[in-house]
Order: structure tokens, then C-alpha cells, then sequence
């Protein structure tokens, strides 16, 4: 199987590495932001601490410093005026388990999204796309039922799945990709495409693919990857996504193998953050790499 390999994109640098890392994803703009802390909050319910986010912009670094931070393992995304959403990924009722930051860093808002979140995604209109992995949609957190919702950044519920007949249901929202005010999602068990508009409008599409854990999307072609690396292609249609031939494995910039990988789907590209590092690379569909 021939391989395609990462490009390089983004790089904490040297000055923060002492410092421990929460988490860090790739905005609604390709900004990449690492949340860090000096040291590991500890288990539980956790006192209020410092935190500090910086993020890379087209070769600029800058800092943003939260106050009052008060979840232990969250996981992060910016808001286009500036601030931050932060979420905790298991949760229990009636705990407020994500909490948003305003741009000068102070809290302003939390609320609940549900149980097992899966993907944490913001659009460019600052609204929240959740998806919950299968420990949320059979858990007993009604909030997590449907499997996939769209948030506002105060807390408002805006759009929920709701499955239908057939392959339109989600047992577990396996990849999500959000674009724009688009997003789309990849769930367990028929593995069908579903695209959701910022109006609430549904479109599927049947595919053939198992065992998706990213995709990306540009000009009516789709790349799915799977749980082992392998990228496979497809031609969306009206109704269907039909396979292309041949498949490629996703390598490190390098060609080594990947060791363990967390992903952020954006429009065409898969990024890609390997298990316990800090730097990122990216995958683009339209980079003309077959």
C-alpha cells in the first residue's frame, strides 16, 4: 500500500514546554491553541486554577491567560470573538461541565452539553458542535441521546439529531468534521455521511466505509480515514458516496508509522496531533497528494 505523508503545521514552541499540556486543537480559522497549566490539576472536582492558552496564527504566538478554570481533563476550542470554550469530556447530572471564557481570559458562562463527549467543534458563528461517543447515547444523560447537537456559546440548545429509517441513526458519532457553519458527521453503525447545515437541513448519504475516525471533504470528493491509518476516497453523489479506487496509509511527515493520534477535521483537512506530543500536521484532500 503506498503511503501519503503529513505536512508540518504547527509547533508549541520551546518557551512552554515545561509546562503540562491539557489539550490543544486547530480552530474554525487553522488558528492552533494549546491549553497548559504548570502543573496536572488533581482528580475530581477541581479548585479554581490558572490556566494559559497560546496560539499559533500564521507564524505569530500569543497568550491568553484564564482565570478560575474549574475542570480537571477539559478539552478546548476558540470562539471567533476572541474567547474560549472549555469542556469536560464525562460529566454527571446537573454539574456544569463546560465553561466558556470571554477574550480577556474571565469565565462567563457554563452549562451542560451531555455526557461522553466525543468531538468538541466551534463554527465560525462561535455555536458548538458536540458529538458523543456510544457511552453517551445509551447513558442516562438525555442530553447525550441524540448523539450529535449544536450548541450555542451560552448554553442554548440550537439543532439535535434525530434518527430516521434506515442507515440515519447514531450509535455513536465516530468522526466529525465542521467547516464553515457546515458540519459532518460519520456514525456506528451504517457508517453513512450526514451533512447538517447551520439551519438545522439533514442530507445523507450512503457510504461503504467501516471503522471511520476522520474525515475530510473538498469539490465533491471525500477522504475517510480509519482506526488503522488508511485513507480511503470517495465520489459524493446526490444520494451515495461512491468508493474510488485505491487507498493509502496516513504516515508522519517523516514516513514513519503514526504511534497513536488524536484528530481535528476541518473542511479538507484532517489534522493530526500524535498521543502525548504537542506539535500538529495536517492531511489536505486538495493538496494533490494522489
Amino acid at each position: 500500500m503506498e503511503s501519503v505523508r503529513l505536512t508540518e503545521y504547527a509547533r508549541l514552541p520551546r518557551a512552554y514546554g515545561r509546562l503540562h499540556l491539557l489539550h490543544s486543537t486547530v480552530d474554525a480559522y487553522g488558528r492552533t491553541h494549546w491549553l497548559l497549566t504548570e502543573a496536572a490539576p488533581g482528580p475530581g472536582p477541581a479548585d479554581p486554577y490558572e490556566a494559559l492558552v497560546v496560539t499559533a496564527d500564521r507564524g505569530d504566538v500569543y497568550e491568553t491567560h484564564l482565570g478560575a478554570v474549574r475542570l480537571y481533563r477539559p478539552r478546548l476550542d476558540a470562539l471567533p470573538d476572541g474567547g474560549f470554550v472549555l469542556a469536560e469530556a464525562r460529566s454527571k447530572p446537573r454539574v456544569h461541565h463546560v465553561q466558556v471564557f470571554d477574550a480577556l481570559g474571565r469565565s462567563s458562562w457554563t452549562f451542560r452539553v451531555g455526557d461522553a463527549i466525543g468531538h468538541l467543534l466551534t463554527d465560525t458563528s462561535g455555536a458548538l458542535w458536540v458529538g458523543h461517543s456510544d457511552e453517551g447515547v445509551y447513558g442516562d444523560d438525555p442530553l447525550s441521546h441524540p448523539g450529535l447537537r449544536r450548541w450555542s456559546s451560552t448554553g442554548e440548545p440550537l439543532w439535535s439529531f434525530s434518527p430516521g429509517p434506515g442507515p440515519l441513526d447514531m450509535s455513536d458519532c465516530l468522526a466529525l468534521n465542521v467547516h464553515g457553519t457546515t458540519a459532518w458527521a460519520c456514525p456506528y453503525m451504517h457508517h453513512p455521511l450526514i451533512e447538517v447545515g447551520a439551519d438545522g437541513s439533514v442530507r445523507l448519504r450512503t457510504t461503504r466505509v467501516r471503522r471511520v475516525s476522520g474525515l475530510a471533504l473538498e469539490g465533491g470528493r471525500v477522504a475517510f480515514l480509519d482506526l488503522d491509518d488508511v485513507l480511503t476516497y470517495g465520489r459524493i453523489t446526490e444520494h451515495t458516496v461512491e468508493p474510488e479506487p485505491g487507498a493509502a496509509r496516513l504516515v508522519r511527515p517523516d514516513g514513519r508509522a503514526l504511534a497513536g493520534r488524536s484528530l481535528v477535521c476541518r473542511g479538507p483537512r484532517i489534522h493530526v496531533r500524535e498521543r502525548g506530543g504537542t506539535d500538529w500536521s495536517v492531511f489536505d484532500i486538495g493538496r494533490g497528494d494522489r
